[in-house]
């Protein structure tokens, strides 16, 4: 089994936020691996298939799923089940609620450490792309190019963004924002980053706007280059403070037209096969990002590292081996 380490979740949720107490939970949200059994349910898979499965597991039941907003599942952020409201993915063995909806087998030609990036990157990633309603041939600014700003680069891409803008200023992510398709990165340390916007676009602003960071700042950011009209993504994780805040005259005192959207990634079968076929086709590799690889024991290290960043760290690696052959799920 392989999955991906994310940054460590250091802030709290408020109780009243969610019905569940998330301590003593086993971490872990994004995994690939081996069916080791199946319910007696489950009539699409086998023991022994290579599958994934994203990081929000829905019902596809409840009003909200049946709605369209699945990663809502049963209450607001309620598809993020591992590590959670159940344990997560960082085992020998984990379990994979409404199993039949929500895994998908891996194709054959692709390799699991390229997989593994669906289960949340890639789907948390491209719905920001989707949601910022790009214009064919439109433009697009991309603040933050971490693992998810990175593949939101990627996604604008692939919806025909004419002019790619990332903001960024680690020198290894910028390099990877431009091998992922950015045509231009705007160094926030060494220029205003809105400045810099808003002379690339001859000061109208771009179309589109992703915050892929969870910073009250890169969020005003995004409101201010962003022309009338156009669409606010947030993909973010806003993790500190109870309010975001927004710019009130970049905002039109609240009559300027633009739309701020918002997302959890998507998860479910459907999305999952064909994030996967964008793998098996070439037409995304997102392994230029995993920077590291650890052995499980090594796990509490990995985490420490994308707590600080040092080393240059972007997306480690976790390997459960078993003599030759990978864990069983």
């Amino acid at each position: 089994m392989l999955t991906l380490v994310d940054d460590p979740p250091n802030v709290p949720i408020k109780p009243h936020q969610f019905r569940v107490d998330r301590q003593n939970l086993t971490l872990g949200h994004e995994a690939v691996g081996v069916v080791e059994r199946i319910g007696s349910e489950v009539k699409s898979f086998q023991e022994g298939e290579r599958v994934a499965v994203n990081a929000i597991t829905p019902c596809f039941q409840c009003d909200n799923c049946v709605r369209g907003y699945t990663s809502q599942c049963t209450e607001m952020l309620g598809g993020w089940k591992f590590a959670n409201v159940k344990d997560g993915v960082f085992a020998d063995y984990f379990h994979v609620n409404s199993a039949e909806a929500n895994l998908a087998q891996i194709p054959d030609s692709v390799a699991d450490e390229r997989a593994v990036y669906t289960c949340d990157m890639m789907s948390t990633a491209f719905a920001g792309a989707e949601n910022a309603d790009i214009p064919m041939g439109g433009t697009v600014a991309i603040f933050a190019q971490g693992p998810v700003g990175l593949m939101a680069t990627v996604g604008a891409r692939l919806q025909g963004a004419g002019l790619v803008i990332a903001v960024e200023t680690v020198p290894k992510r910028k390099e990877l924002a431009r091998h992922f398709g950015a045509d231009v990165v705007v160094d926030f340390c060494e220029q205003d980053a809105v400045e810099a916007i808003l002379g690339l676009t001859d000061g109208q602003g771009v179309d589109s706007s992703i915050e892929a960071l969870g910073a009250q700042a890169t969020f005003e950011m995004c409101i201010k280059v962003t022309r009338p009209g156009g669409t606010i993504s947030n993909v973010g994780y806003h993790g500190e403070g109870d309010y975001v805040k927004i710019p009130r005259q970049a905002w039109g005192v609240g009559m300027s037209d633009k739309t701020i959207r918002t997302a959890l990634c998507p998860g479910g079968k459907v999305r999952m096969r064909r994030l996967l076929r964008l793998l098996e086709t070439g037409r995304v590799d997102p392994t230029p990002m995993t920077t590291h690889t650890f052995a499980f024991d090594d796990l509490e290290r990995a985490f420490r590292m994308m707590d600080t960043k040092e080393n240059g760290i972007i997306k480690p690696l976790i390997e459960f081996q078993q003599g030759p052959e990978l864990k069983k799920l």
